[in-house]
C-alpha cells in the first residue's frame, strides 16, 4: 500500500495547536506520558497473551528502551508491547474518543500550565508536541506480520503507510525542536525517569553510546542500562516507598497531575488475599458525572494486568478513586464475563468500600476542615451509594455534609439532631436547585422563625436518595414543601404563645375568603388552607401528605418520566396585610370581580416562587393590568 494522507478529527487539530503553542513550563512530563502509555502496551499483551501465549513466546521480556541521536536530533521511545496496526494508528492517534472533550478543550485553552490537564483525557500523546515538530510511529500489532508508519507534523495532517518491522511493539521517534534540544541529553532523561516513572514495574532502558578503546576499535556496541526500580510499586513495602514515589504512581494511574488528597497502601491474607494501592484525588475530573466515564481502579492478577475498567470492582459511586489492586486468588485467564458475577470479586469489592467509608470517617473525626474539601469534590458522588448501596446507608449518611438555612458552613447530620428543638420530630429539608432561592423560599418561613433548621438538599443526587431513606438515628426525613408543616408541635418563644389567640381570629377571618378561593379555583389545584409555615409571603404551594414531591415531580417530568403535573395545595397566610384586606374585600357587595383576578394572581404568585411559568402568561399579564388600574384609580 502507497502512502496514504489523513486528516486529524477536528478536536485534535485544535489540540495540536494549543499544545505546539504553548508555553507550559513544565515540558518534561510528555516524557513521562509516553513511557505510561509504553507500559500500558506491555500490559495490555501480557494479558493477551495468558490465553494466547504465541503472541510473546518470540520476546517474553518486556521492556521500554529510549534512544537518542544528537546528530539526527531525535529521541526514540520503543516497547514491545501489544503495537498497533493500520486502524488503531488511526483511531488512536487521529481522533479522541473520549468523554469531556470539550470542557477538556476549555481548560487547555485558560490554563497558562496546562501539565495538570495532559493526560487527563487519553491525549498524553500529543503532549510531545510541546518538544517535537515531527513525531514518526512505527508499529506491529502482536499476533501480525504487517508493520506501519505514522507519521504528522501536528499541522492538521498526517500519513500512514506500510513498513517492515522485525519485531512486535511500537516506536516513537521525535525530532526535537531547536530550543527543546535538552531533551536529546543523557543526564536530563536520567532525572525525568528518576523523577517520574521509577514506579514503572517494567525495565525502562537507556542505550548507552558506543566507545572506542585506545587501539581505536569500537567497544560496547549495544550496551543498554536501566534507569528505573522496575518493580510494581504496589508490591513493596511501605516503608520502601517515598511520599515522592507514591505522588508519581498517582499522576502514572490517575493521568492526573495533582496532589492526591489521599493514599492507602494495603494487603489483606487469609481466606482472601489481595494488595491495594488506592488514592483519592485532590481535584475533581472534568467528566466525574459523564455516562461513558470508565472506573479509575486497575485490576490485577498476581501482577499481570487484567483490565482498567471493571465495573465489579468498584461501586458507581466511588468512582473517584484511582489505583490498582492485585489480587492472589482470581484466575489468570479470567475473562471480561466471568468478573460480572464473580463471588471472590465481589468479596473484594466489599472490602474496598467498608475500608475506603472507614478511612473517610476517621478522616472527617479527626481533620474536619480537610474533609469539607474532599466533600466539595466527591460529596454528589458519594451520596449515590445511599440508594444504590442500602447495605451501606448508615456510615455514608454519617459522612454526608450539607448547608443548612440557620447555617453559612457544613453540617452533619449528628450537628443537625444535637440542634433540634424541643417538639421537633423529623430532619426538615427543602430541595431544589439554587441554594440562594432555596435559603429565601416562603417554606422555610416558619421554621426559620421557630428556629427550626431546614436542611438545603440542591445536588441533583438528594431528590433520589431521600425519598429512599426513612430515617437517621431515629428521627425521619420530612420535605417542607410538602403536606402539614407539624410547626404547633415544636415549642415556641413567650412571644409566638402570645400570638396564639391571634391566629384563631385570623383563621376565622380567613373562612369565607378561603372558601371563595376554593370555588374559583377549585379546576387547578388540590386545596386552600391556612398556613403555619409562612410569616413573610402571602401565599405558597405545597405538596399533600401522600403526593410527589414538588422538586423530584420537576425532575422527572423534564426526563419525560411524568406525563402531566400534580395538583398541589396552596397555603394562605392569615397574618399577611394583602390576605387580611381581601377577607374584608369579600364581605362587601360586589367584589367579586376583583377577588377572581387577585385569586389567580396568587396562585401564579405561588407558581413563580416555585421557579414555574403562570399556566396562561396572557392571561396573567392582563388580570395584573386590571387589578394594578384599580388600585390606581
Amino acid at each position: 500500500m502507497s502512502e496514504e494522507k489523513l486528516s486529524f478529527q477536528a478536536e485534535v487539530s485544535r489540540l495540536l495547536d494549543i499544545v505546539a503553542h504553548s508555553l507550559y513550563s513544565n515540558k518534561e512530563i510528555f516524557l513521562r506520558e509516553l513511557i505510561s502509555n509504553a507500559s500500558d502496551a506491555c500490559d495490555k499483551l501480557r494479558y493477551l497473551a495468558v490465553t494466547d501465549g504465541d503472541l510473546m513466546k518470540d520476546d517474553p521480556d518486556f521492556r521500554i528502551d529510549l534512544e537518542i541521536d544528537k546528530d539526527g536530533k531525535t529521541l526514540t521511545i520503543s516497547d514491545n508491547g501489544v503495537g498497533m496496526n493500520r486502524q488503531e494508528l488511526i483511531d488512536n492517534l487521529g481522533t479522541i474518543a473520549r468523554s469531556g472533550t470539550d470542557a477538556f478543550m476549555a481548560q487547555m485553552e485558560n490554563n497558562k500550565d496546562g501539565s495538570n490537564l495532559i493526560g487527563q483525557f487519553g491525549v498524553g500523546f500529543y503532549s510531545a508536541y510541546m518538544v517535537s515538530d515531527k513525531i514518526s510511529v512505527t508499529s506491529r500489532r502482536a499476533g501480525e506480520d504487517q508493520g506501519w508508519k505514522w507519521v504528522s507534523d501536528g499541522k492538521g495532517t498526517f500519513t500512514v503507510s506500510e513498513v517492515d518491522k522485525d519485531t512486535r511493539g511500537t516506536s516513537i521517534e521525535l525530532h526535537l525542536k531547536e530550543e527543546q534540544k535538552e531533551f536529546g541529553e543523557e543526564l536530563r532523561l536520567r532525572t525525568i525517569i528518576k523523577t517520574y516513572s521509577d514506579h514503572i514495574p517494567i525495565p525502562i532502558r537507556f542505550k548507552k553510546a558506543a566507545s572506542e578503546s585506545e587501539d581505536g576499535t569500537i567497544e560496547n556496541v549495544e550496551e543498554w542500562e536501566t534507569l528505573n526500580s522496575a518493580s510494581a510499586i504496589w508490591t513493596r513495602s511501605k516503608s520502601d516507598v517515598s511520599d515522592e514515589q507514591y505522588k508519581e504512581f498517582y499522576h502514572h494511574v490517575a493521568h492526573a497531575y495533582d496532589d492526591p488528597w489521599l493514599r492507602e497502601h494495603f494487603r489483606v491474607e487469609g481466606v482472601l488475599e489481595y494488595s491495594g494501592l488506592l488514592f483519592i484525588p485532590g481535584s475533581k475530573p472534568f467528566d466525574l458525572f459523564h455516562p461513558d466515564r470508565k472506573h479509575g481502579v486497575k485490576l490485577y492478577v498476581r501482577r499481570v494486568f487484567i483490565t482498567d475498567d471493571c465495573q465489579e470492582l468498584v461501586p458507581a459511586y466511588m468512582r473517584f478513586l484511582k489505583g490498582v489492586i492485585d489480587s492472589e486468588d482470581l484466575p489468570l485467564n479470567i475473562s471480561r464475563e466471568m468478573l460480572q458475577d464473580n463471588p471472590m470479586l465481589r468479596k473484594i469489592r466489599g472490602g474496598i468500600v467498608k475500608r475506603v467509608l472507614g478511612l473517610l470517617d476517621k478522616k472527617a473525626e479527626n481533620e474536619p476542615e480537610e474533609y469539607i474539601k474532599f466533600w466539595e469534590n466527591f460529596g454528589p458522588v458519594l451520596k449515590e451509594g445511599l440508594y444504590e448501596d442500602l447495605s451501606q446507608k448508615d456510615p455514608i449518611l454519617k459522612l454526608c455534609r450539607f448547608r443548612s438555612v440557620n447555617n453559612d458552613g457544613w453540617i452533619s447530620l449528628a450537628d443537625y439532631i444535637a440542634n433540634m428543638k424541643e417538639g421537633q420530630e423529623h430532619i426538615y429539608y427543602i430541595s431544589g436547585e439554587d441554594e440562594k432561592a432555596l435559603r429565601r423560599s416562603p417554606q422555610v418561613e416558619g421554621f426559620k422563625a421557630k428556629g427550626v433548621d431546614v436542611l438545603i438538599l440542591n445536588d441533583s443526587v438528594d431528590e433520589f436518595w431521600v425519598t429512599s431513606i426513612n430515617e437517621f438515628e431515629g428521627k425521619s426525613f420530612k420535605s417542607v414543601t410538602r403536606g402539614g408543616a407539624d410547626l404547633g408541635k415544636i415549642d415556641s418563644s413567650e412571644a409566638e404563645d402570645e400570638k396564639s389567640e391571634d391566629k384563631e381570629d385570623d383563621k376565622a377571618e380567613l373562612g369565607a375568603l378561603l372558601g371563595y378561593m376554593k370555588l374559583t379555583l377549585e379546576n387547578e389545584v388540590k386545596d386552600i388552607r391556612s398556613s403555619e409555615r409562612l410569616t413573610d409571603s402571602a401565599v405558597c404551594l405545597v405538596a399533600d401528605e401522600g403526593d410527589m414531591d414538588i422538586h423530584l415531580e420537576r425532575i422527572l417530568r423534564s426526563h419525560n418520566q411524568v406525563d402531566q403535573d400534580s395538583k398541589r395545595v396552596l397555603e394562605i397566610n392569615p397574618k399577611h396585610d394583602l390576605v387580611k384586606r381581601l377577607s374584608d374585600l369579600i364581605k362587601q357587595d360586589g367584589a367579586a370581580s376583583d377577588l377572581e383576578d387577585i385569586a389567580w394572581l396568587l396562585l401564579d404568585q405561588a407558581r413563580i416562587l416555585e421557579g414555574q411559568m403562570p399556566s396562561d402568561v396572557t392571561t396573567f399579564a392582563q388580570r395584573m393590568s386590571r387589578v394594578m388600574g384599580k388600585g390606581l384609580s
